[in-house]
């Protein structure tokens, strides 16, 4: 008889045959930061999730680089907006002074920013409008300026989550052509139009103010179309290739992974994370447990990068083992 239960029956055999471990070094920690002085608003939302002014920061990259968590991925929320979202490219921005202050101050993080608009249009899409819609050229022209400017202030990754087409060709010519040759991009190459974003839109007010994003985003209901989709970004220069969700896209991470030769990420969502927090709350569940379970799935699936706002709990619990 075949004895599988042999290589279970105690902790340590079970550690020994482990296949996939989680640890700090593949997480990426999600940082809202707002415009403006003495802010520390928790996301009601998001347990444990705050939108930090620069003044207010250092509390929490303090505990992050302690964590020895390696990497942020900064969304800002600027005081201003308007219909074209031009604070993306103002060089003294939320996100460009963001940039600088966590380079000069915490050196040994590694800062990603997230290269979109919804956060700073006035109407909460990706791009500019026309005809009701978001122009996909006119967009990449402002893509453009907006990661230059990312690239001036110093941030060592820009990732583009709009899914215009052209985009990572957009920015890849972009950065070469004025010598940020050496910088890569992580795209959100597979971006889904899901309702597992609604807490986010809380925590960076960027719900849209018409419509939905469903003619940019994916349909939830296709397969194929990621692999088309990762295709193009591989092709355009893309460095590492996101998947966003993640835990109700496992089988897109394990297509992703299994097709391109190039790290695979994924985002752990607020939607995702938030439902595990409220369970939790309720004590329905045991939090940490289905955290971890959930985070190793995504592992498991093939990403080499996650990307979740529980990057500082897994930390602590990992350090306890």
């Amino acid at each position: 008889m075949n004895r599988t239960r042999r290589l279970r029956k105690t902790e340590n055999i079970r550690r020994l045959v482990r296949e996939n471990r989680l640890t700090v070094d593949e997480l990426i920690y999600p940082l809202f930061i707002e415009e403006g002085t003495n802010i520390e608003t928790e996301i009601v939302s998001m347990p444990g999730i705050k939108r930090w002014s620069l003044d207010r920061i250092s509390k929490e990259l303090d505990e992050v680089v302690a964590l020895d968590i390696p990497a942020v991925l900064l969304f800002g929320i600027p005081s201003k907006k308007d219909e074209i979202g031009s604070e993306t490219w103002n060089d003294n921005g939320i996100m460009q002074n963001a940039i600088r202050f966590i380079k000069k101050n915490y050196p040994s993080l590694y800062v990603i920013t997230d290269v979109c608009f919804c956060e700073y249009t006035s109407h909460g899409h990706c791009g500019v409008i026309h005809d009701n819609d978001v122009d996909n050229d006119a967009t990449l022209l402002n893509i453009a300026k907006q990661v230059i400017s990312h690239a001036k202030a110093g941030a060592d990754m820009v990732a583009p989550s709009g899914m215009m087409d052209g985009m990572i060709a957009t920015i890849r010519e972009a950065l070469d052509n004025t010598g940020f040759y050496d910088l890569p991009i992580m795209s959100y190459a597979v971006k889904y139009a899901s309702a597992y974003y609604g807490p986010f839109r809380d925590a960076a007010d960027s719900a849209p103010t018409f419509g939905d994003r469903r003619t940019y985003q994916m349909d939830s209901s296709n397969r194929d179309e990621a692999l088309r989709e990762a295709t193009f970004d591989d092709q355009e220069g893309a460095d590492i290739l996101m998947v966003k969700p993640a835990l109700a896209y496992l089988d897109i991470i394990r297509d992703v992974k299994n097709n391109f030769d190039r790290p695979v990420a994924c985002y752990n969502v607020s939607g995702e994370y938030a439902m595990i927090k409220a369970a939790a709350e309720k004590g329905w569940i045991d939090g940490d447990r289905v955290m971890m379970e959930s985070l190793l799935s995504m592992k498991r699936a093939g990403a080499d990068i996650i990307i979740t706002y529980f990057a500082k709990d897994v930390a602590k619990l990992l350090l306890k083992r």
